[in-house]
């Protein structure tokens, strides 16, 4: 039986959210061939029979999981004879410091800097939604969110510091090589990529060089993507 992705889809098609990004590129590292299924907003309660409100959702031999956390896990223990996301307990526990890194410190910041180039791109049935939720979350306008955005891009690019420094003294987050930690960091950067009409990496900083080694990896499906900048 044929693997199954739910992945968020805007209007044209193209894949954004950051999670499905971790699952893509977790897959991808497993060298698993899977059937994409684009998946709107307001379609996410069709897939799966609505049992989840949210996605990624991964369907493998009659499992399903959700989360893009879970779905590496369950890729490691379902196909141990495949290389390793995590690379041991230890390879986890570095991984899971990175992502409550990167949510906790660099989604805010990237939604904030992108929300309404992301509603621009939605399909017209996903806008009411999209809309209603995000301005209930921030008490504000997606306009109003995103407004003045450039006067903060300086603070998002410092927050990278802890990921440039590490990136100066090797090429991977995880090291030598890619491991499911620079996944978690480059599913938001790519989502900024994608979706957002503002540049957030300099050219000549060290995590736009890492962001580029790791979107060409898997043949080079992730820089494949339409998107704003970094091809």
């Amino acid at each position: 039986m044929a693997i199954t992705l739910y992945e968020l889809a805007a209007a044209d098609g193209r894949r954004f959210s950051p999670h499905c990004w971790k699952a893509h590129m977790a897959l991808a590292h497993k060298g698993l061939s899977y059937e994409a299924v684009p998946t709107r907003f307001t379609q996410i309660r069709e897939r799966c029979g609505g049992a989840f409100k949210t996605v990624p959702i991964l369907e493998d031999n009659g499992k399903q999981v959700v989360d893009s956390w879970a779905i590496a896990e369950y890729l490691d223990q379902a196909y141990p004879d495949r290389p390793a996301l995590f690379g041991g307990e230890t390879g986890k526990a570095h991984a899971r410091f990175v992502q409550n890194w990167a949510q906790t410190q660099l989604h805010p910041q990237i939604v904030r800097l992108i929300v309404h180039d992301i509603f621009t791109q939605l399909a017209p049935e996903d806008h009411a939604y999209f809309r209603e939720s995000r301005e209930k979350l921030f008490g504000a306008t997606l306009e109003q969110v995103q407004d003045g955005r450039d006067g903060r891009l300086a603070a998002f690019r410092a927050a990278l510091e802890p990921a440039r420094q590490t990136l100066k003294a090797q090429p991977f987050i995880s090291g030598a090589a890619p491991l499911y930690a620079d996944y978690v960091l480059f599913g938001p950067l790519q989502w900024a990529r994608v979706m957002g009409r503002l540049v957030l990496l300099e050219n000549d900083d060290p995590v736009m060089a890492w962001f580029q080694r790791v979107a060409a990896l898997h043949g080079g499906n992730a820089l494949k993507q339409p998107g704003y900048w970094a091809a």
